[in-house]
């Protein structure tokens, strides 16, 4: 694992109009780490997540990367930055019309400014990084869920970002694909070196692939507990965080 902070959280507060999500929450990234935010229902994971890649502008408080802010002046300002980040939503995003190499592709030529002979070349790298070589022609309608999970992922990828955010990227699979997405990660980390966060709640993921995790509370709109996964389910104090990495009732 890295020591070198990539990404810092600092005094962020998340509102919609007077509803207040999160209040005045901060933490930090390490490069190579695999950073898992997990919380209940409504607890704002996902709209943190929203926050880190520049999609929404705080209330309050300031997300950097690298060094450089990204919140404070809203997307347009967040150029360079945002693109050493790709994101893989929760439903993977893609576009039913394309298929999946014409997905991949599209981020790399909007952005890259490379010959399509190059273009379809690092489609096929990334493909090839997710087992997806032979699927390129396939359109999302005509493969399965775990597999439109990789090719989202290879889309995440296409740039060659230093950092992966994937939103809940198990759900909805099997667990035997569950398994393989999560080995699929792992992989990334380990061969690419790429600091990876993820926002999920299946405890399986959480503790298979979590370096260190934060988990939200909905009630007290900030974070209740930091570390990493295993030492939380065992010793933090709060019973409540033991519980839910028990997966116990109250």
């Amino acid at each position: 694992m890295g020591d070198k902070e990539i990404i810092r959280v600092e005094k962020l507060t998340v509102r919609y109009g007077d509803d207040t999500i999160l209040s005045d929450i901060s933490f930090s990234v390490r490069q190579k780490e695999i950073f898992i935010i997990v919380g209940g229902s409504g607890s704002g994971k996902t709209s943190l997540m929203r926050h880190m890649v520049g999609l929404e502008t705080p209330a309050a408080g300031r997300v950097y990367i690298g060094g450089q802010e990204i919140s404070a002046s809203g997307p347009e300002m967040a150029t360079e930055p945002l693109r050493r980040i790709g994101v893989l939503f929760q439903g993977s995003a893609l576009l039913g019309s394309m298929t999946v190499a014409e997905n991949v592709a599209l981020p790399i030529e909007g952005f890259s400014g490379l010959e399509s002979d190059a273009v379809a070349s690092m489609v096929n790298i990334k493909l090839t990084l997710v087992g997806l070589e032979c699927y390129g022609a396939y359109l999302p309608s005509e493969i399965s869920g775990g597999m439109k999970k990789r090719a989202g992922l290879a889309r995440a990828m296409a740039l060659n970002p230093d950092i992966l955010f994937l939103d809940e990227p198990s759900a909805g699979l099997d667990p035997v694909t569950a398994s393989e997405i999560d080995n699929l990660i792992l992989h990334i980390n380990k061969t690419l070196e790429t600091t990876i966060i993820i926002v999920t709640h299946d405890l399986d993921s959480i503790f298979a692939l979590g370096q260190k995790a934060i988990m939200l509370d909905k009630e007290s709109k900030g974070i209740i507990a930091e570390g990493s996964p295993a030492h939380m389910r065992d010793h933090n104090p709060d019973p409540a965080v033991r519980r839910f990495f028990s997966r116990k009732p109250a």
